[in-house]
C-alpha cells in the first residue's frame, strides 16, 4: 500500500511540500502519496491524531502548530529539545517522534546550495517565535564568531538566547541595533507572512553581507527587496531552506535522502 504523509497548517493551500515530496518519491522510487492539511486553530492535536490513526505515516508542522506538535510528540530529537518546537513528526513504534529540521535546512541552503562561510562571522537573526527557535543551535554549530537574536519584544530574545546557553549568542530589542553590522542578517519575523518589514536600521549590513529571508514567494520578498537595495552580496529567500528541511524529513520517514537541487531548479522554473 502507499504511504499517506501529509502538511499541516494553517493557512495550507499555499504550501510547495506536496510538489517537492511527490517529486522526492519520483527521485529515490519510494511510494507515497502526500497531502495538505488545514487545521484547525482550536484542535491542532485532534486533527493531526485523526490523520495519523487513520493509517498515516507522518506529518510535516508548518505555522502555527510547531509548539503544539512539540507538545503532541511521545518522543522528542534533540534538535527538537533545544528547539523548543517540532516541524516533523515520524509514527514509529514506540509511538509519535517530534523532530525539527528547520535549522538543518537553513544551513545547507547557505552553506552547500550558495557557498556562505560562516565561520568568525556575525549573524542576525530577527525575530524569537517557532521559526527562530528551529534555527539557532543548528546555526550555531556552523561555526559563527556571534549570533544576535532580534525581537521587538526584548524579553522573547533574551529568553531564547538564554536557550541557546553559550557566550556566542546575545539578545535585544530591535530598536537596539543602530550602529552595529552584520555578515548575514536572517529574518525569521511574523512580518513576512505579510510581506512586510521588521522594524530595522537601514545600515545593518556589513561590507559583502548577505540578507536571507526565511519565507519565500514567486516574486521577490519585502526583505529580499530591502537587502537589494542595501547592497546584500546575495539577497535570498527560504526556497531552498523548504527543500533541504523537507529532504531531511524524508529522510527519517524513509531512510532515504533525496537529492535537493533538481527539486530546487524545478520550483524556480
Amino acid at each position: 500500500m502507499t504511504d499517506r504523509y501529509a502538511v499541516i497548517g494553517n493557512p495550507i493551500e499555499h504550501s510547495l511540500s506536496p510538489r517537492i515530496h511527490q517529486r522526492f518519491a519520483e527521485l529515490t522510487g519510494e511510494d507515497i502519496a502526500y497531502l495538505r492539511l488545514l487545521g484547525s486553530t482550536d484542535d491542532f492535536a485532534g486533527d493531526a491524531r485523526h490523520f495519523l490513526d487513520t493509517g498515516g505515516k507522518g506529518l510535516n508542522v508548518t505555522v502555527p502548530f510547531k509548539e503544539q506538535a512539540f507538545t503532541l510528540a511521545d518522543d522528542l530529537s534533540t534538535r527538537a529539545r533545544r528547539a523548543g518546537a517540532v516541524n516533523t513528526l515520524i509514527v514509529t513504534d514506540q509511538g509519535l517522534r517530534g523532530d525539527n529540521t528547520d535549522g538543518i535546512g537553513l544551513v545547507r541552503d547557505l552553506r552547500d546550495n550558495h557557498g556562505f562561510d560562516f565561520t568568525g562571522r556575525r549573524v542576525l537573526l530577527l525575530g524569537a517565535g517557532g521559526a527562530a527557535r528551529g534555527v539557532v543551535r543548528p546555526l550555531l554549530d556552523a561555526g559563527p564568531r556571534h549570533i544576535v537574536i532580534a525581537n521587538r519584544t526584548a524579553s522573547k530574545a533574551d529568553a531564547l538566547a538564554a536557550r541557546a546557553d553559550s557566550a556566542r549568542v546575545s539578545a535585544r530589542g530591535l530598536d537596539k541595533l543602530e550602529g552595529e553590522r552584520f555578515d548575514l542578517i536572517i529574518n525569521a519575523t511574523a512580518a513576512g507572512l505579510t510581506d512586510a518589514l521588521p522594524d530595522i536600521p537601514d545600515t545593518l549590513l556589513a561590507k559583502g553581507g548577505w540578507s536571507y529571508d526565511m519565507m519565500y514567494a514567486s516574486e521577490p520578498t519585502a526583505f529580499v527587496r530591502w537587502g537589494r537595495t542595501r547592497g546584500a552580496s546575495k539577497a535570498l529567500d527560504g526556497l531552498g531552506m523548504l527543500v533541504e528541511q523537507a529532504a531531511e524529513s524524508f529522510c527519517l520517514w524513509r531512510g532515504t535522502r533525496p537529492p535537493t537541487g533538481p527539486v530546487i531548479a524545478m520550483l524556480k522554473e
